[in-house]
């Protein structure tokens, strides 16, 4: 896959799609979509003292040190704004906070997440498929259609049966979204500003459901004639 012709810019919003190598599976159980999210949150951050891998081997005190002085710097390489993780590809919603922040970002994520991959199924080799794709966001409206996208991608792909599953989907931001007691890593205020509430949010979201599932399904019968 060639190179992106024009750089990421600093403050503006991107949505970053990226696959596994052949569409293969990039996630194959319940802790590997857990390692990602969290190899995910700690390369937010800027000027890392080790690599993840590395922190894991930390007592559990070092480990919080370490945190709580991300914590209280928070310097960010991005903000995550949403995200969605598929069983072969993953969704993000990301501003972009620091010099080359989306491509340090998603360098260090994948790469992480590749050698923990690579190590646990004895294999050797990329897992995902070159140079991740990066859609910018250029307009209010757009956003708030790219956050509906990466929200019902479960149900579009009929991994949940119906939107009540999807709305407590595990690998998504959108359950975060709707639930203000929950505890994420989101920065939601930029989406959820446009709502009074987030049950306004959910309806907007569900209002398209099944047409992007129809748009899916033809898109996906295009491709296979």
């Amino acid at each position: 896959m060639p190179g992106r012709m024009l750089p990421l810019v600093d403050g503006q919003i991107y949505h970053v799609i990226n696959r596994g190598s052949g569409s293969q599976p990039v996630f194959l159980s319940k802790r590997d979509y857990q390692r990602f999210l969290e190899t995910f949150l700690y390369y937010q951050n800027k000027n890392l003292p080790l690599k993840y891998s590395r922190f894991l081997t930390l007592s559990s005190n070092q480990r919080q040190e370490i945190l709580n002085e991300l914590m209280k710097k928070k310097k960010f390489l991005v903000e995550i704004l949403a995200y969605c993780l598929m069983s072969n590809h993953v969704h993000l919603l990301l501003k972009q906070v620091g010099d080359k922040g989306i491509s340090l970002f998603m360098s260090n994520l994948t790469n992480s997440y590749t050698r923990y991959f690579n190590t646990k199924n004895e294999r050797k080799g990329s897992l995902f498929q070159g140079k991740f794709k990066a859609v910018l966001v250029e307009s209010d409206e757009q956003l708030l259609h790219v956050s509906r996208y990466i929200h019902l991608n479960p149900y579009t792909s009929y991994v949940v049966k119906n939107l009540k599953e999807t709305a407590n989907y595990p690998y998504s931001s959108f359950e975060e979204y709707l639930n203000p007691n929950l505890k994420g890593f989101c920065e939601k205020e930029i989406i959820l500003s446009n709502f009074k509430s987030g049950s306004k949010y959910k309806e907007f979201v569900f209002d398209q459901a099944d047409y992007q599932r129809r748009l899916e399904q033809l898109k996906n019968l295009q491709l296979e004639s």
